[in-house]
């Protein structure tokens, strides 16, 4: 096996577990919180920050990277990793989501998506199989199979369409991905129509991949009904096999998902929120660019360990972000990537603890208090 993956633990009360993810790149506990850096680059931050913050696996962009700078200049380059300095493990998405996401500049058909380059204009075309030649060239641990991303809200119709053509497109990846040291991932799709997820699950889990994505959440849903696909999607998933729910990222929703057993999660939400000058904070979220904070000379979060929150204010941090002083968004993006990995290891002690329970009803009440 390119990858293993062990439950290590878990909470007798929820589904949150505990597990460890041996890649070639190294071994990653779970529950693991996976920066994004799309372009090979966690936006403002080096590598070597990344890890300092607590970072273990970060995730590629599969769409961007094949744009710029083309999948064979990073493979010429010894693969992502290389390319960018980057010593642990790395999972890239199968470009899907990005591609979908073109509305009018796409089309689907059963053989793929032809879409034009929101850079340029140009006109390309991915398969399943060209979406697997592409992340064999990058490199990466995981990589993810071609999948088609039905938007919220869209009709049943519509999603089924979308979830039986993910399940012809996962064979297609099956049959064309070959490279020995990466592991391929199936994605689950079926909107928020319970059949259709439970038939996804069904289809997807029978084709014996090593781990399994959930797709087609967080793109628009209220949170209730996210929590709800989990609750009776995720006991339908092995047991023995990672869970990862794609694109989510704030606390609430990492704690939620966790408490019904996933066990891996991306999102770009807390470096991008930091660029608009918003934290997080444990009393929740904080716009520090806001005129309240002009003579505020408290760290950001009193409650975080990170290297902003010990040595600069509220004011200081306001004035660099006024100012378009890039020192602002670098601070505000490496207290909110701390505060997201520190909330993964604390939940992590805390069901090694046997009081998970206890430790995400104290922290979304505070989190989530007026």
């Amino acid at each position: 096996m390119t990858i293993s993956f062990e439950v290590t633990g878990n909470d007798t009360r929820s589904g949150a577990r505990l597990g460890l993810l041996t890649t070639p790149h190294g071994t990653i506990k779970t529950p693991v919180f996976m920066p994004v850096g799309t372009q090979a680059s966690v936006k403002t931050m080096t590598p070597e920050e990344v890890q300092e913050v607590g970072g273990t696996m970060i995730l590629g962009n599969t769409y961007h990277l094949y744009l710029r700078p083309g999948h064979e200049i990073v493979a010429e380059a010894g693969g992502l990793h290389n390319f960018m300095n980057w010593p642990g493990p790395i999972l890239t998405d199968s470009g899907g989501f990005q591609v979908f996401s073109l509305g009018p500049l796409r089309k689907i058909t059963d053989q793929g998506v032809t879409f034009r380059s929101h850079i340029d204009g140009s006109e390309h075309f991915f398969s399943p199989e060209k979406a697997m030649e592409i992340q064999m060239a990058l490199g990466a641990d995981v990589v993810m199979a071609f999948d088609e991303c039905a938007p919220y809200p869209c009709s049943y119709d519509e999603a089924r369409a979308a979830t039986e053509r993910t399940t012809r497109w996962a064979e297609r990846c099956l049959n064309r991905h070959d490279r020995k040291d990466q592991a391929l991932f199936g994605i689950i799709q079926g909107g928020t129509y319970r059949d259709l997820r439970l038939k996804s699950a069904s289809e997807i889990t029978s084709l014996g991949f090593p781990g399994f994505g959930i797709g087609g959440l967080s793109v628009g849903e209220p949170k209730p009904v996210m929590y709800e696909v989990l609750d009776y999607l995720v006991p339908e998933m092995p047991w023995n096999k990672p869970r990862y729910l794609m694109g989510v990222g704030s606390p609430d929703c990492l704690l939620e998902g966790v408490s019904r057993g996933v066990d891996m999660f991306d999102c770009v939400l807390p470096t991008r929120i930091a660029r608009n000058g918003t934290v997080f904070t444990r009393d929740g979220k904080l716009v520090v660019r806001n005129a309240e904070y002009a003579r505020d000379f408290r760290p950001l979060d009193p409650d975080c360990d990170c290297y902003t929150c010990k040595n600069y204010s509220r004011a200081y941090i306001r004035h660099l972000i006024k100012a378009n002083e890039v020192l602002g968004i670098r601070l505000t993006t490496l207290h909110n990537l701390r505060f997201v990995l520190r909330l993964m290891e604390d939940i992590r002690a805390a069901i090694a603890n046997g009081d998970f329970v206890e430790y995400k009803d104290r922290f979304l009440q505070r989190f989530n208090a007026e």
